[in-house]
């Protein structure tokens, strides 16, 4: 396998390159067998990369760039007016196969709206989908999808989100056969908006699909599906959801472990335990959204994201771009998704 090259803002998020930097460091330390593009200011990222030695330098370059895109910056002003921002040349170089994959912690709207116009999708495939794995009740877990990038989905695009969901699964988590459900108000065939009801049908006839109907909110954790798919205004709110419940529990478990003496010698005796359902409920490491549906591999990472989890998002773009999954999504497309639609 020829030796990937991954493309990273450094510009992007809320905490500026700091935190980008030093995740990136870490990345190029970890990751010998990959090459590096950091895109940004020259004068920001140098001193950063002075840091590696001559080997780890030797597979890192700079692609300087005059322009950023805030954070608060309206998607349509990005595509217009800042191509030469950090953000459009890490897409430009996925688009002309000089990066595998690209990576951005920044305007979550104008990173959609650049790569849809720059890369552009998929045959057979209407609107790119948001995408991240979500802790389940097991060891598995489960992909969520559409997180945002559409907030009104008809049917169709709805039966196109489960076909890539199940293609993202299937490679990236090796399930031969992945569980694919609709997130709907109840289980029963009666319940659920004419948009849900369509796609289910669509569903029911698609070959190589396992399908297993609706799930309910509190179902996406229980690993009952491998795939959960929804539009993004509920996917979102899932989203935001469940990470804000996260650090809820992480937060009262720290706070009532300091209440008193006793429940601090408790806390101690605890400490593996608790360090363990830290771990296991860290938002941090299930960071980095995959908008798949694209010519190209693209990773969307928190605009908040600390220095561990845009790691994490650097590696999830790595493991994507060996797996090839938009390959994958092509070739079930043309199998499944153009004969259904």
């Amino acid at each position: 396998m020829s030796t990937l090259t991954i493309a990273l803002d450094i510009m992007g998020g809320d905490h500026g390159p700091p935190v980008i930097l030093d995740a990136t460091l870490k990345a190029i330390r970890t990751h010998s067998d990959c090459q590096f593009i950091l895109c940004g200011n020259q004068d920001i990222i140098s001193p950063a990369i002075a840091q590696l030695n001559d080997a780890e330098r030797q597979r890192v370059s700079v692609s300087h760039c005059e322009q950023v895109v805030d954070m608060g910056e309206p998607p349509t002003s990005a595509l217009r007016n800042k191509k030469q921002s950090s953000m459009r040349r890490i897409l430009d170089l996925v688009d002309s196969g000089e990066a595998s994959a690209c990576v951005s912690a920044g305007n979550t709207g104008a990173l959609l709206t650049l790569a849809y116009y720059q890369l552009k999708t998929l045959a057979g495939v209407d609107r790119p989908a948001l995408v991240s794995a979500m802790p389940t009740a097991s060891n598995h877990k489960v992909f969520l999808l559409d997180l945002g990038a559409n907030v009104n989905c008809t049917s169709e695009i709805l039966f196109q989100y489960g076909v890539m969901g199940s293609v993202l699964a299937q490679q990236v988590e090796g399930i031969e056969s992945p569980r694919v459900a609709l997130l709907n108000v109840g289980e029963e065939d009666i319940k659920g908006n004419p948009q849900v009801k369509h796609a289910d049908q669509m569903f029911k006839n698609a070959p190589g699909i396992n399908y297993i109907g609706y799930v309910e909110g509190d179902q996406i954790f229980t690993d009952k599906a491998d795939v959960v798919v929804t539009d993004g205004f509920t996917g979102n709110v899932a989203l935001k959801s469940s990470e804000g419940l996260a650090k809820l529990v992480v937060h009262e478990v720290r706070r009532q472990s300091q209440r008193n003496i006793f429940t601090r010698i408790l806390g101690k005796i605890a400490l593996p335990l608790l360090k363990s359902i830290y771990n296991r409920m860290n938002p941090d490491q299930y960071n980095g959204a995959s908008l798949i549906g694209l010519r190209g591999t693209v990773i969307k990472s928190h605009g908040n994201a600390s220095s561990d989890a845009f790691y994490y998002a650097i590696n999830q773009a790595i493991q994507e771009a060996q797996m090839q999954v938009p390959d994958k999504i092509r070739t079930k497309i043309e199998t499944v998704l153009l004969e259904q639609l």
